[in-house]
């Protein structure tokens, strides 16, 4: 029994030696060197996913720290975005100051008649003016996101941009809902006379009146119209959409998601700011006669005639209809 006592220490005791030994030989996994050309940034980047930490609110997706995606979106929005928004944005104001230049303003062929008839009603002008007001403001205070800091802080200083930026953020926000609405309402109003047709397709042809002194026919809305229209809808939608999940962050998604929203966010917006240049431009300083259109609700009959010949004749039909039609007269009183 003794022995066998003896042989048990003896085999732990060999165990413990090993362990000691094999503890403290160096381990190559543990041998890293930090001046190897091997060890970059961008390998443990994508080694280590990211990094979270413990929060105390309900939602643990605040909890992210780094994640590699943000490296990539921050560059976008510091660089690429810079870029798409400049280069969209004053590339459609150098397309229109040439274009004045060389086209001028579209003049009435046969001049005014002195005559006109309601384009847009009260309310149609109302939802326009809302709509266009909002996002006039969206936009500016958007650019400044993008472009305030390299360009407008150097001019007036740290103090002033602060406020304007913040003053600039709560407009953003807030103003946002009323441009929805209006861009639901001019989807609603205005479908019906948007959806694209044969006569579009003349139109484009022969250049709408703005190429030469052509005036293809066109009913309500035009070809030009109804693309501003869908930008309108479309754009306005994705703005609106992926704006709301930025302004209630990881209600939706969590930081990639809010990443691409932000993404998508600012693209369409720079794009849409560039093809509403173009709609202002067109309906001012471009086409005689246009801005009445939502200026006073009215337009000349010979504007009309011009631009909008089918719309006009479907005016005039219904007119005729409505004289034709014999109006109930009034029963004599007993």
């Amino acid at each position: 029994m003794a022995s066998f006592a003896k042989y048990i220490r003896l085999v732990l005791g060999a165990l413990a030696f090993l362990l000691v030994v094999g503890a403290s030989a160096p381990s190559k996994a543990q041998q890293v060197n930090p001046t190897a050309s091997s060890v970059k940034e961008q390998q443990l980047l994508q080694e280590l996913n990211r990094i979270e930490g413990r929060v105390s609110i309900p939602d643990q997706r605040s909890g992210v720290l780094v994640q590699p995606a943000g490296r990539d979106w921050r560059e976008f929005r510091n660089v690429t975005l810079r870029w798409t928004g400049g280069i969209a944005i004053l590339g459609m104001l150098a397309v229109l100051v040439i274009f004045y230049l060389r086209r001028g303003m579209v003049r009435l062929v046969s001049g005014r008649s002195g005559r006109t008839i309601v384009r847009f009603t009260a309310f149609e002008r109302f939802v326009h003016w809302m709509t266009a007001t909002c996002f006039v403001v969206l936009a500016v205070s958007g650019l400044n996101v993008t472009f305030g800091r390299p360009l407008l802080l150097p001019l007036i200083g740290f103090e002033a941009f602060s406020e304007w930026s913040q003053w600039a953020k709560y407009a953003h926000n807030y103003l946002s809902f009323p441009f929805t609405i209006g861009v639901v309402l001019i989807f609603l109003m205005w479908i019906g006379g948007n959806i694209p047709n044969k006569v579009d397709v003349d139109w484009m042809k022969r250049g709408g009146g703005l190429v030469g002194h052509d005036h293809p026919p066109a009913y309500r809305f035009n070809a030009g119209q109804k693309a501003v229209y869908w930008i309108v809808v479309i754009g306005g939608t994705a703005v609106a959409v992926t704006g709301y999940e930025l302004m209630f962050p990881f209600y939706i998604s969590g930081i990639e998601g809010m990443q691409l929203a932000q993404i998508v966010h600012s693209v369409v917006a720079v794009l849409f700011v560039a093809a509403m240049l173009a709609h202002i431009y067109i309906g001012t300083i471009g086409m005689e006669g246009a801005f009445e259109a939502m200026g006073s609700g009215t337009v000349d009959i010979n504007w009309a005639r011009e631009h909008h010949s089918l719309w006009l004749e479907e005016q005039n039909a219904r007119a005729s209809a409505n004289d034709a039609r014999p109006r109930a007269t009034a029963a004599p009183a007993e």
